[in-house]
């Protein structure tokens, strides 16, 4: 997993309330079988004027020139701004990983969905919580100013406006530490390899018949 620490990047604001993971990565595309190549599926339905399906050429589909992300001031956007609740809905995980894979690497909303906002800490996303009336003053500067950036200090739990001001964000440190150091559940789980293979070690010394395999 990518680690986390300060990112400055471009906003990309989504104006709507309870936006929730179907639309996000509408339910076609979770048959497929890699974890990979969600971004461009990202807000399908929103997105395309056309109805995508899995492993469909991005070329060939036509983009809705109203949609947020479509607009040219938004390319490049790593920072996504919303409103309350955002990823409500089922619990997929592959709604973090469309946010991921098409390049945001932190969110910002007054309230998220509690397993959306979970699958995000584990899959490199950092979700930000701040008061509503704040998310509405950064609302207001995206629209009001073309490539409006923030950037975000995870180790000092600070969103910093492009002229100084700091807005800070309460993070729980089991997380935080995480996303600083790059570690999902494997990773963290893989910090004691050497003590699993010695354990794996021990016990077929001592239970030999552990290691016999059916042909």
């Amino acid at each position: 997993m990518q680690a986390f620490t300060v990112h400055k990047g471009l906003v990309a604001p989504m104006d709507r309330a309870n936006v929730d993971t179907d639309a996000i990565i509408p339910k076609q595309f979770l048959k497929a079988i890699a974890r990979t190549g969600f971004g461009p599926n990202l807000f399908d339905e929103w997105r395309y004027l056309d109805k995508g399906e899995p492993g469909q050429p991005e070329v060939v589909r036509r983009p809705n020139p109203d949609f947020v992300l479509n607009q040219p001031r938004y390319a490049g956007a790593s920072v996504l701004i919303a409103r309350e609740n955002f990823g409500c809905g089922s619990s997929r995980e592959h709604a973090p990983w469309a946010l991921e894979q098409y390049g945001f690497r932190a969110l910002i909303a007054p309230s998220y969905a509690d397993i959306f906002f979970n699958n995000c800490f584990k899959n490199g996303i950092l979700p930000i919580v701040l008061p509503e009336s704040v998310v509405a003053q950064l609302f207001d500067a995206v629209f009001g100013f073309v490539g409006y950036q923030l950037t975000i200090d995870l180790p000092r739990q600070v969103v910093v406006r492009p002229d100084g001001s700091e807005i800070a964000f309460e993070v729980q440190p089991f997380r935080k530490y995480c996303l600083v150091n790059g570690f999902d559940d494997i990773g963290l789980t893989l910090r004691h390899a050497d003590k699993i293979k010695a354990f794996e070690a021990e016990r077929l010394a001592r239970m030999p018949w552990l290691s016999h395999r059916e042909i």
